[in-house]
Formats: C-alpha cells, structure tokens, sequence
C-alpha cells in the first residue's frame, strides 16, 4: 500500500471529493485537492507547479483553490489564485490552513481536507456565487 493510499482511505476520498462538490455547487469558483508522496524540493514551488499543471491558472474568473499536500514532508499549501486573492478578507487564508493543520495534527486527514475545501468554497460562494451560465470548468476528483 501506498503512502497515498494511507493517507486517505477510497472511502475517504469519496467524501473529499463530495465536499468538493458541495463548495462548488454555490460558486463558480474552482476547488481542486492534489496530493503526493513528495514535493522532491520546495513545497510552495511545487504547489505553483502543480496550480499550473491542472490548469487553475485558466479558470473564467481566475478563482480557482488548490490544496496541495505532500504526505512524506507532512506539508501543505493551500493557494488561490489572483481573482480569489483580491476580495479574500486579510487572514483568510492562513485560518483556513490553521483549521486544516489542527485535523492534520490529529491524523484527521479527511476531516482536514473537507474543512479547507468547505471554508474556501464558502468565501468563494460570497464572492463568486454561481450563475445559470457556470459550468464546471476542472475536474473535482483528488489528483496524484
């Protein structure tokens, strides 16, 4: 078994990916949650890449979230891009990884995961609320 695997049960996933799906079915705003064994260097650089390699950075409105988590540095990074940026309150972001962090401190990896995702896609919702003409413009399920 993979560190992957261990980290999140397909039970798990599956509610991960339905909260997911909860965020954005009140937000045109994108949620996307990408988890690897490593980062292999920078976590912040890698987490760039892979917003990048997902193509967050091409959303309508340039409001797509990306939890990035490298299991074996026991790290993550929680990045929103420009549009988002602009109308977050100050702090938003660092209370958002302070509540995934104290379920991660508690090997509550899911409940972490789904805590994030649900309090970006309630910002989102607030500043980016979903419209007739939205579609889902990324793929909701984890990458790896």
């Amino acid at each position: 078994m993979s560190k992957i695997e261990e980290f999140l049960s397909e039970a798990d996933e599956a509610e991960v990916v339905a909260a997911i799906r909860e965020a954005e079915n009140k937000t045109s705003g994108e949620i996307r949650v990408h988890i690897e064994k490593t980062s292999k260097g920078k976590i912040w650089d890698r987490a760039m890449e892979v917003f990048h390699l997902l193509k967050m950075d091409n959303t309508k409105e340039d409001n797509g979230v990306l939890i990035y988590v490298a299991i074996e540095d026991r790290q993550f990074v929680i990045y929103g891009d420009k549009g988002i940026n602009k109308v977050v309150p100050e702090g938003f972001w660092k209370t958002t990884k302070d509540a995934i962090s104290s379920r991660f401190k508690n090997g509550e990896f899911k409940q972490g995961l789904i805590d994030g995702i649900l309090m970006a896609g309630k910002e989102l919702q607030e500043h980016f609320p979903w419209s007739e003409d939205d579609t889902n413009e990324l793929s909701d399920k984890i990458s790896k």
